[in-house]
């Protein structure tokens, strides 16, 4: 064989492979990206849960509860705020996604005292729905607080994997921008204080 036609294999051979590797880079960033998305979606179905939950909830408080009006509209106007709030995955920044996480901590934090004023009413706390949209609602907050870390994890493999070299060269030439994480409350690493 000539010399010439070797030299065009390689030239022909490598321009193949990088090719080949480049697709497959992009590929596998796309990949990642469509998880980060599909657990974002997965949390968003969480709060919607949750949401749904409350009406059942307040209206079943209220039957039992009418002097806490104060605290029933509380629950309904944390809900509506939360629920206005919404972000789209492909434009997660962190300031989105602390007011998204405000939102809901302000209906977390209307469901404790709405759940608290139930210790007032023995037969409130003894009524077969109001135990039940409880447990539901306990158990939507573990699915949120699963499909939170989910969402953590799935960002995290995604963000590595646009930082490290050769892929961030590809991250940088076609968008792929870095996720947000859900963080911690403020004043979540305080231990509540409990006084008898």
């Amino acid at each position: 064989m000539k010399k010439s036609t070797i030299t065009i294999i390689v030239v022909v051979a490598v321009v193949v492979i990088g090719a080949v590797w480049v697709t497959s880079s992009y590929n596998s960033l796309v990949t990642m990206q469509e998880n980060v998305d599909n657990q974002w979606a997965n949390v968003e179905t969480q709060y919607q849960r949750r949401a749904d939950l409350i009406p059942n909830l307040v209206n079943t408080v209220k039957g039992y509860a009418t002097h806490e009006r104060e605290t029933l509209e509380g629950v309904v106007a944390a809900r509506s705020q939360a629920t206005q709030i919404k972000v789209d995955p492909d434009n997660l920044t962190p300031e989105k996604l602390a007011e998204y996480q405000k939102a809901q901590g302000a209906v977390t934090s209307a469901l404790g005292k709405l759940l608290a004023i139930t210790e007032n009413y023995p037969d409130l706390k003894a009524n077969q729905n109001f135990l039940e949209l409880q447990a539901q609602l306990e158990g939507t907050e573990n699915r949120i607080t699963v499909a939170r870390k989910n969402f953590n994890d799935s960002a995290k493999e995604y963000n590595i994997g646009i930082r490290r070299f050769p892929k961030s060269i590809f991250a940088g030439m076609f968008g792929f921008e870095k996720k947000a994480y859900f963080e911690a409350e403020a004043g979540a690493e305080k231990a509540p204080k409990v006084e008898f």
